[in-house]
């Protein structure tokens, strides 16, 4: 990397941790129950605790932070890695029914082990992300059955498939979650619409794993990436086994989204727009977009949260309907943008 692209990504960096950075400083100090940055400071480092102080910032705000940075993170690098395989730019884990794929398993795990599980539970929490990467591997699988062609995936088939699909599963989803209990139908719900509301510290001991396994794994194969946005026959004269790489791409990627979709429901066009972002700040190279993503989709997500908590308080807005009321709109762009081209 030359000295001036070095510094434009320090730069880069710098910015997107300044966000995050003030993204926290409001979502801790702001709500409710309205805290100085002392008391926050005092909190934190344990000096002079206080017994209110304490229940609000580590159990009610920090982990909710932290978790929507970690499901911003992993929903950032999962879309990137996702519009690089299939070379697509209006690819998106919600929008190719990946999320709703793995939604639905989770749904259906919630009314099978209904009244037998607390869903809050540990062996609930770590149970969970499994039916999702299996119900969007479904998903996945199913996009690709149908939106393949004479060997060969059209990028805007796909993402109609993906959107039929989608459609699909959250008709399934819909189903199921009306067969339950109301108590457990109302968590669903509030959970669907995409909300940390709910975050623990559970969440977020379940959600590092998948980010500190698959994160490094997919950076790792960012020169495999670049090389995917040439023709398929161009990569394979190049050595590459195309299936094998991009499954292995594909997997990692469904566990971000299915592990993120299992503590937050479906936040979506967080996976559209952050690795957009990413590439407009800092090129095409994988191995620089891809963090880079994963950091403007944690920023997202916090700054979400907290506009969705605190705009119509005392009630709360889910942070995935306020993400989707930038990204639908954008959604319509890069579409009538990409029919243009």
């Amino acid at each position: 990397m030359r000295n001036s692209s070095a510094r434009k990504y320090m730069a880069v960096l710098a910015g997107l941790l300044a966000v995050i950075a003030c993204a926290v400083y409001l979502s801790l100090t702001n709500g409710t129950f309205d805290m100085s940055v002392l008391d926050v400071v005092k909190t934190l480092l344990r000096l002079d605790p206080n017994h209110e102080h304490d229940l609000v910032v580590f159990e009610f705000r920090l982990p909710r932070i932290v978790l929507g940075a970690l499901v911003g993170f992993a929903l950032g690098v999962a879309g990137a890695v996702i519009q690089g395989v299939t070379r697509n730019g209006l690819a998106d884990p919600g929008i190719l029914g990946i999320n709703a794929g793995a939604g639905m398993a989770v749904v259906l795990f919630m009314f099978l082990f209904q009244g037998e599980m607390n869903t809050t539970g540990w062996l609930a929490v770590f149970t969970m992300p499994m039916f999702g990467v299996a119900g969007g591997l479904a998903a996945t699988a199913m996009i690709y059955l149908f939106a393949r062609e004479r060997g060969s995936v059209d990028p805007q088939r796909l993402v109609l498939v993906g959107i039929g699909v989608s459609l699909g599963f959250g008709a399934v989803t819909m189903y199921v979650s009306l067969k339950m209990n109301p108590r457990d139908f109302e968590m669903a719900a509030v959970w669907m619409a995409g909300s940390i509301y709910s975050a623990n510290w559970k969440f977020v001991v379940m959600m590092l794993p998948w980010i500190i396994v698959l994160v490094p794994l997919l950076w790792m194969r960012a020169q495999i990436l670049d090389l995917f946005q040439l023709e398929e026959s161009s990569v394979r004269s190049l050595g590459v086994s195309v299936e094998r790489e991009r499954n292995k791409l594909l997997l990692g990627s469904i566990g971000l989204v299915s592990a993120s979709v299992a503590v937050s429901g479906s936040i979506g066009f967080v996976g559209l727009i952050a690795p957009h972002m990413a590439r407009r700040l800092v090129g095409l190279q994988h191995r620089l977009s891809l963090p880079i993503s994963g950091l403007a989709g944690a920023a997202m997500v916090i700054t979400a949260d907290f506009i969705g908590k605190t705009l119509f308080a005392p009630a709360e807005l889910a942070a995935g309907i306020v993400i989707s009321i930038i990204g639908v709109p954008y959604f319509v762009y890069l579409l009538m943008r990409s029919r243009q081209a």
